[in-house]
């Protein structure tokens, strides 16, 4: 007989049920084989007088297990585990560690370049950042009145449902004039798909625009994630050089010769990751390569907002008489990474074609979400916003380069930025970032994945360096740590 009584235990501090705890358990019992099929189960009164419970509560378990087919009611004999129930093969009972997470019983296919190392934050490290807002700016008050807002209107329950998958209309609306004032546009909401951020943009794109085989152009320093986007497509990346005019044209016009070109990726405003701005004739000569050997130029603008020393330069897409710029940017960087949404901008035909992919990807946004950043948008606070932010990175920006300039200009070149949110930072030989990595965690700063900076293998020593997430006390502490680091690095060489 079965030792019913010491192998369940029923704790009722917990805010399960108690014939839940049961019948669970007993599950596990029948799924271990130490109930074979065809066991009797003892009767509802006894097990409840040995576990100390109400009969109804072995009587709610019972039916509980009848119900998910675990047990049989044989009448005037009682109940029994289901005699129909195959054996469940035994894991190998060497492995100490019999958890789900740990067991894998099928195949799959694993893309090694997607991996990449993730910093596990720990408290009082610094992180080296490519360039993030510090969500300590983020318009939360604002932002939440206007989602509680929206979320009181008698409408809103239409918008609970599933919606557009191009996106909430309204948003589509309000984006289509805002960005045709602020960026030179001449769209309708028919340009627009409403996407999770500007890494869905791209993605979306390249599954429309690349298959196997496929050649893309990018910079020989690139935004590594649309990298690990495009190879992922299958395509072939070719790389082409970058100055401090952007990418260089007569490189790219070359290979326009040589091979068939589907696509362009370009970061126009601010290079990812060298923030250099593309000329306005490397702008123009671009477009006048696409038209003549009709590839797409996929135009990220992700920190469109951010300029220091000028206003913001007119998009590409602004530019384009021939429908070959697909435009991608978003909200995530202007107000804050979590709010993932950002916008994908093209001819109408492509646009439909990314909306019927999305179906199958994503379905649709957060609709209410999208609302409130219609209002936040159309109201005027994002403009507000980005006013207010902008003086304050600026000022983290000359902070950070004066410190960098006075501190370290033994070990570091670089160029003051003229808009974005990071640093490009050059390191002097003999130095290399494997040792400042190294050496820069005794001092709790955290260098991170500083070789994704030069996928192309060009040896250039440069990394990213953000400050727009530092406040000046926190500038000041990493430069500190930064300048601790190099000091024993100067004693090695």
């Amino acid at each position: 007989m079965f030792p019913f009584k010491t192998s369940l235990f029923l704790d009722r501090s917990c805010a399960q049920p108690l014939y839940v705890q049961l019948s669970n358990q007993i599950i596990q019992l029948i799924k271990d084989q130490k109930l074979p099929s065809k066991t009797k189960l003892p009767g509802t009164r006894a097990l409840s007088e040995d576990l100390g419970v109400h009969r109804k509560t072995v009587v709610a378990c019972y039916e509980e297990l009848l119900l998910q087919g675990w047990v049989e009611s044989i009448p005037k004999k009682g109940t029994f585990v289901n005699s129909s129930l195959p054996d469940f093969v035994p894991l190998d009972f060497v492995k100490e560690d019999r958890s789900f997470k740990n067991e894998r019983g099928f195949s799959f296919y694993s893309n090694e370049f997607l991996n990449r190392k993730i910093n596990k934050q720990n408290e009082n490290v610094m992180y080296v950042n490519d360039g993030i807002s510090d969500t300590r700016l983020t318009p939360v008050n604002e932002i939440a009145r206007t989602y509680r807002r929206i979320a009181n209107r008698a409408s809103i329950f239409q918008h609970l449902s599933y919606g557009s998958t191009f996106g909430n209309e309204k948003l589509r609306e309000v984006l289509a004039e805002y960005l045709n004032t602020t960026r030179g546009l001449h769209i309708t909401k028919e340009n627009i798909l409403i996407t999770r951020g500007s890494q869905n943009g791209i993605y979306l794109s390249s599954q429309l625009l690349l298959k196997k085989g496929d050649v893309i152009v990018v910079g020989k320093t690139n935004y590594i994630s649309a990298d690990l986007t495009f190879l992922h497509a299958n395509a072939v990346i070719e790389r082409v050089a970058v100055d401090e005019c952007g990418l260089v044209m007569e490189e790219l016009e070359r290979l326009c010769k040589k091979k068939s070109i589907k696509a362009v990726y370009v970061t126009s405003h601010h290079h990812h990751p060298s923030t250099v701005t593309m000329s306005a004739e490397r702008r123009i000569h671009l477009l006048n390569l696409a038209k003549k050997y009709g590839f797409a130029i996929l135009e990220d603008d992700y920190d469109y907002d951010f300029n220091y020393n000028h206003a913001p330069i007119l998009p590409l897409a602004s530019h384009d008489t021939n429908g070959n710029v697909v435009y991608i940017g978003s909200v995530c960087k202007t107000v804050a990474p979590v709010f993932r949404v950002g916008y994908l901008i093209a001819n109408p035909e492509f646009i439909n074609e990314a909306a019927n992919l999305r179906r199958i990807v994503d379905r649709q946004g957060d609709a209410l979400l999208e609302l409130t950043f219609a209002d936040f948008i159309q109201s005027g606070e994002l403009d507000s916003h980005i006013r207010k932010v902008i003086k304050v990175y600026k000022a983290r920006r000359d902070l950070f380069c004066e410190l960098l300039s006075n501190e370290l200009s033994n070990f570091f070149e670089f160029e003051i930025p003229k808009g974005g949110m990071a640093v490009w930072l050059h390191l002097k030989e003999p130095y290399q970032w494997k040792a400042v990595a190294k050496t820069g965690r005794k001092h709790k700063l955290e260098i991170g994945d500083y070789e994704r900076y030069d996928s192309a293998n060009t040896n250039h020593n440069c990394i990213r360096v953000g400050f727009a997430s530092f406040n000046e006390i926190e500038i000041k502490e990493f430069i500190v740590r930064l300048k601790l680091t190099m000091r024993n690095l100067e004693k090695d060489v």
